[in-house]
Parts: structure tokens; sequence; C-alpha cells
């Protein structure tokens, strides 16, 4: 199978989560992907728990179908090793913190005059410039700055921490694997590459488009748990059932809604919400927890409610639905046998099938040095 990005080399300077899910998303579409390591250690995630073998299962799932290489880029015959890398590359990929590439002799303006088709693309927390670029920072900082995580609160009021690396992931991996893809579908015009900056805090805007509508248009900026879809109305909340575990209620659309009133028994007084939010909230409350969470399962089956019962991890893993999709059919190789690959938002016909291994640390040094 011809796999769209077959063809596509990528460099690949980044470390931990950004930069090598972005790397993942293209190798997976048939990108081949080169980790540039640092000797000895190599990639940070290398080190976490649990290990499977020698190496973190994170960095497996991670880095699963690419290459490595291990060099020094602060030793000075670092630049002329990989200049044959460099003048085959159509992607390079790095999220240090901006200057470091330029410092190294890896900035783009060096390496576009190796290859002026070089696609450039550089993940930073808050982008190459303003008064907050050279700050060390982590996802939850970025939410922090962003006001996003001032949406999200717990019982008390105060926010609570996010299941998920959102400025990662969300901010960093995906819109840095969409714009090299416009960059490359540019450079296929044009001939000419480009560098692209992405800034994980900048991004986290565009999951906020109602917080920054209604606040612009109305005067009044959302806070903790105020918007329709943050917790500030009761057809978009999460309710504890009699056992303890809790009910994910989206009956936002009215014939859901009275589909959901209809369902819980809500008392009449209570089903326009537009009167006494909170007094409907806790209406609602009472009512779903007066039973188990497998009542309410039964309860909502057959019912266009949007309505469900959370589910844990392995609940999820388990699930009949994902298992029908296919979502756990791809593999990692390990030491430690195969495990399941992780899941990624790949249409599955772009995809190889099976099993792939990752990258021992320096595995594909033999790349270095190759006549250019």
């Amino acid at each position: 199978m011809n796999r769209p990005l077959a063809g596509i080399k990528v460099l690949d300077f980044s470390t931990l989560l950004p930069g090598p899910l972005c790397t993942l998303l293209l190798a997976e579409a048939g990108a081949e992907v080169i980790k540039i390591e640092r000797p000895g250690m190599g990639d940070e995630l290398r080190i976490y728990q649990p290990r499977v073998g020698p190496d973190s299962v994170n960095f497996a799932l991670l880095n699963r179908g690419k290459r490595s290489i291990a060099i020094d880029l602060k030793d000075p015959a670092a630049i002329r090793r990989l200049t044959p890398l460099i003048r085959e590359a159509d992607v390079v990929v790095e999220q240090f913190r901006p200057g470091v590439m330029d410092r190294l002799g890896l900035g783009y303006d060096a390496l576009k005059t190796i290859n002026p088709r070089i696609i450039y693309c550089a993940i930073t927390g808050y982008g190459p410039d303003g008064p907050r670029a050279q700050v060390a920072a982590h996802d939850l900082n970025y939410l922090a700055e962003s006001g996003m995580l001032s949406l999200a609160a717990g019982a008390d009021g105060a926010p609570v921490v996010p299941p998920a690396l959102i400025a990662d992931i969300a901010g960093g991996a995906y819109p840095a694997v969409m714009n090299i893809l416009l960059g490359l579908r540019q450079r296929d015009r044009d001939g000419v590459g480009c560098r692209l900056d992405v800034s994980m805090s900048d991004n986290l805007f565009t999951f906020m488009y109602w917080a920054l509508g209604e606040g612009e248009v109305t005067g009044k900026w959302p806070g903790p748990a105020t918007g329709l879809v943050a917790g500030g109305s009761p057809r978009y909340q999460i309710y504890r059932t009699a056992d303890g575990r809790f009910v994910a209620a989206a009956p936002l659309e009215q014939r859901f809604w009275e589909n959901f009133c209809t369902t819980v028994d809500l008392p009449r007084e209570y089903t326009d919400d537009r009167r006494d939010p909170e007094a409907t909230k806790r209406a609602i409350a009472e009512r779903i927890a007066a039973k188990t969470s497998a009542e309410w399962r039964a309860a909502f089956e057959g019912k266009d409610l949007c309505c469900v019962i959370v589910s844990s991890v392995k609940e999820a893993v388990e699930s009949p639905h994902f298992r029908a999709r296919g979502l756990f059919t791809h593999k990692v190789v390990t030491d430690a046998g195969e495990f399941t690959a992780v899941p990624v938002p790949v249409a599955e016909h772009f995809r190889a099938p099976g099993s792939a291994g990752y990258p021992r640390l320096g595995a594909d040094n033999d790349l270095l040095d190759k006549k250019g």
C-alpha cells in the first residue's frame, strides 16, 4: 500500500509529548521519521515508568515505527554529519525554547541555505517572541495563563487538574501536523519551504470560542462553571448516582431535554431551567442520587437524551463499541512483547496494518556521515 506520506522524510529533534506525537501521526501516514537524540540518555521519555525492557511504555507508544540517531548537537562536527540528512529532509520538527536551534547552527535560516525546500516546524509554549517567549512551563501552566483552567471548577469552586494534556496535544501536536501538511501542500505549488511557529498556549484560545464571543459581546466574561458547556447549565452536568458513580448528562437541545426530564421524572416546576438553573440542578441531582448507575443505564437505554454513565478507562478499552471500531488492533513491539499501539486520528486506510517496533537509542547511526 502506498500511504499518503510515503517518500516524506522527517527529522525529529523533539522530546516528550508534543513533537513526538506530531511525528507519530506523520509516521502512521507513511513518513520516514528519524529521531535526533542526545547520546547516552536520549529522549527523556525513555526513562519514564512503567518500563517495557530498557525504555518506557510511553516512549514505545509515541515513537512506534520511527528511527533513532544519537548525536551531540553541541559537537562542532554535528552539523557536518547531519548535512546529508538535512539535504534529503522534507520536514524538521523541534520544540526547544526559542533561539536554541539557532545557537546550535540548526535554526531555519541555517537549514534553508542547505535545503530551501525544508518545512521547519518549531513547537513552543508561548511562541518565538513576546514577553513570555523564554519562560519555562508545562501543560498546566499554559491552561492557566490562557484562561481555560479558570473555567473548570470542582465542587469547592477551585480549578481541577485536567485528565488530559490539552495544550501539548490539542495546542501543539495536532496544529503542528495540520500546518506541516499545509506547508507541504504549498511547497507542491511553489517549490519553497517555510518556517512554522506553533505556540501551544496560543492555540488554546480556539477551544474557548464561546467564552471569547460571550465576553466580548456582552461584557460579562465567563467564570468557573458559568458557561453553557462549562458547568453553568443543568443541561450539561455530571450527577452522582446512588452507588457513587456518575451520569454525564448533555441534553442540550430541547427535544433531548424533554426526554431527559421525563426519564428522570423531574417535577414540572423545574423543567423550565431558564427560571432558576441552580434549583433545577439541585432537583436533578436529587433524582439521579436516588438510583444506582445500573438503574440509570437501563433507564437511558434506547432513548434520545444524550446521557451516559461515566466509564473507567478499563471499561472504555473493553467497550464493545470501541472494540467493534477496531480502535486497538494496531500493536507496538517491545522487548516485553506486543502492546496495543496508541490510537491515532489518522484514517485507517492511510495506515499500514499490523505491528511495528520502536527505535533503540542510536540504532540508526549508520545514517550519519553517508555521502550526500
